[in-house]
C-alpha cells in the first residue's frame, strides 16, 4: 500500500494547495472563465489517468456550467465543432504542457494559441496545465482512490482529497 505524499509531508502539500486559487486568479483577470480552466483540468487528468482528479474536476465542471455533451467528447475535442477557439487553443497547450516531449507538436499549439489567446492567456492556460498535472502526480503516486458513494448508483462519487 503507498503512502498518501499529501497526507505524509503536509507542509509541502499545503504550499501546492494554495496554486489552485492563484492560477484560477490569474486565469480570470486574462479573461478565461472557469469552464476554461475545468476544460484544462479534465484534458490533462485524461492524459495523466488521474481517477481523483477527474473526478473532481468532472464535478467543478458542472458546477461552472459544463454540459454532459461537451464532457463526454473532450478526450475527442479535435474530432469535434463543439469547443470555442479559445477552448480548442487552451486544450491544445494543455496537452503541450503536459507531453512536452514531441517538440514539433508544442510549437504548432503555441502558435495557434497565438492567433486566438492573449498573452495573458497563454501564460494563464499553460499554468492551470501545469498546477494540475502537479496534482495528478501527487494523486497518482499516493494512489488516491475515488470511492463509491452510498446513495444510488449514478450519484457522485466521494473522494479522498482535494485540491487541483
Amino acid at each position: 500500500m503507498r503512502i498518501f505524499i499529501d497526507k505524509q509531508s503536509p507542509k509541502a502539500f499545503h504550499a501546492l494547495v494554495q496554486t489552485p486559487e492563484t492560477v484560477r486568479a490569474v486565469a480570470a483577470e486574462a479573461g478565461l472563465d472557469r469552464t476554461v480552466v475545468e476544460l484544462v483540468n479534465l484534458r490533462v487528468s485524461q492524459i495523466n489517468g488521474c481517477a481523483i482528479c477527474l473526478d473532481t474536476h468532472t464535478k467543478a465542471a458542472v458546477r461552472a456550467g459544463e454540459s454532459a455533451r461537451r464532457l463526454g467528447v473532450l478526450a475527442a475535442w479535435r474530432d469535434t465543432e463543439v469547443f470555442s477557439p479559445t477552448e480548442r487553443a487552451a486544450l491544445a497547450l494543455a496537452e503541450a504542457t503536459t507531453d512536452p516531449t514531441d517538440a514539433v507538436t508544442q510549437e504548432a499549439a503555441y502558435e495557434a494559441a497565438r492567433q486566438v489567446l492573449t498573452d495573458d492567456q497563454i501564460s494563464a492556460a499553460i499554468w492551470v496545465a501545469i498546477t494540475i498535472n502537479a496534482f495528478n502526480r501527487v494523486s497518482i503516486m499516493s494512489k488516491h482512490p475515488v470511492r463509491a458513494h452510498r446513495g444510488a448508483p449514478g450519484e457522485e462519487s466521494g473522494v479522498a482529497v482535494s485540491g487541483g
